[in-house]
């Protein structure tokens, strides 16, 4: 069913028997889900995703081909499992798309996934998804997809965590749904740990792409606003802003314009990456120079290790990025599941 790359089969029969769990990798993007539930000592047997990058950086890194349109697949032929991982499509929910949830066909997947759990009735279904599906249609959005699995017999809780509680520099908010046949969840279990800030994770040498003078103001330094989440913002590019239909204080805001405006202070955290940006256009001031983001250090936002393989063009890493999780916070997860469920 699932073409494999050539691979040492004995190896995989051992990994497979010594692993503590064996999940599937539904919507997996390129295995920001499966990294975090490795680490915590699971087996993938499974994995689904149909965009082609992805597929291509998923194959460099896993040797393996998922299956495409999960739509299309025989749900009983899976490989059995204890664990479904799906980081199912946001856009439907997503502020950055037009929020028409069940409306549109992306949205729809998640029964694709309810099909799933009726045909291999596994121990824990773990689903990831924006912050704003709990908001979604007053909530019924969200309450549709609870009861859909209570009704299946799963005792299930969902709480909003963000990347910044897992040891990373991102202030990155997104709604965990886990349901058990066992027990509820109980997210206050889960390993924390301190965030780090931007200045932890930057190269120290490279090609870096720095901003003129002319094309940037840093606010005078009492003007700096630092946020809850720990950003800083300091300054912003020089680039013409639209008046009309503008929120005070939003002016530089890249969801307003489009284009990335504000540039934050490495002693700070860093907001979310969005898929959007393919450009990779994020600006970071250390008190002397104004420059962008490298691609290794969008990758440590995230919690990737160094060793991670990038093999499609710069457009497609940044949007793979913006449409992954944070691996750290998938690990403490998966661990917290082990223990509590497994």
């Amino acid at each position: 069913m699932q073409k494999k790359l050539d691979f040492n089969e004995d190896k995989k029969e051992q990994a497979m028997k010594q692993a503590s769990f064996h999940f599937i990798d539904l919507f997996s993007g390129i295995g920001g889900i499966r990294l975090g539930f490795e680490k915590a000592g699971g087996y993938c047997v499974y994995s689904s995703e149909i965009e082609p990058e992805c597929v291509k950086t998923y194959e460099a890194n896993f040797d393996e081909t998922p299956d495409g349109d999960i739509t299309k697949v025989d749900y009983k032929a899976i490989p059995d499992h204890s664990v479904i991982c799906a980081g199912f499509p946001c856009q439907p929910f997503s502020i950055s798309g037009k929020m028409r949830g069940f409306e549109d066909t992306r949205g729809t997947l998640f029964f694709s996934i309810l099909e799933i759990v009726r045909a291999k009735k596994p121990e824990v279904v773990f689903l990831e998804n924006v912050k704003q599906l709990r908001y979604h249609d007053n909530g019924n959005t969200l309450k549709t997809i609870l009861k859909a699995l209570e009704d299946e017999g799963y005792f299930v809780t969902w709480k909003v965590l963000n990347a910044l509680d897992f040891g990373v520099a991102q202030n990155r908010e997104r709604i965990i749904i886990v349901a058990s046949k066992k027990a509820k969840f109980d997210f206050n279990k889960i390993e924390l740990k301190k965030h780090k800030l931007i200045k932890d994770i930057l190269d120290k040498e490279g090609n870096f792409e720095v901003l003129p003078e002319s094309e940037y103001t840093i606010l005078p330094k009492h003007l700096w606003k630092k946020q809850k989440s720990g950003l800083i913002f300091c300054g912003h590019r020089n680039r013409s802003i639209r008046k009309a239909g503008v929120r005070p204080n939003t002016e530089h805001l890249s969801r307003v314009h489009k284009q990335p405006n504000r540039i934050y202070h490495i002693d700070g955290t860093h907001p979310t990456l969005p898929s959007q940006e393919t450009s990779g256009r994020f600006w970071i001031y250390d008190g002397k120079t104004v420059r962008k983001l490298t691609l290794n250090e969008c990758f440590r936002l995230m919690g990737f290790p160094d060793t991670f393989k990038r093999i499609s063009k710069n457009g497609h890493l940044y949007k793979q990025l913006g449409n992954s999780v944070c691996v750290p916070m998938m690990e403490a997860l998966a661990l917290s599941v082990k223990n509590q469920l497994l």
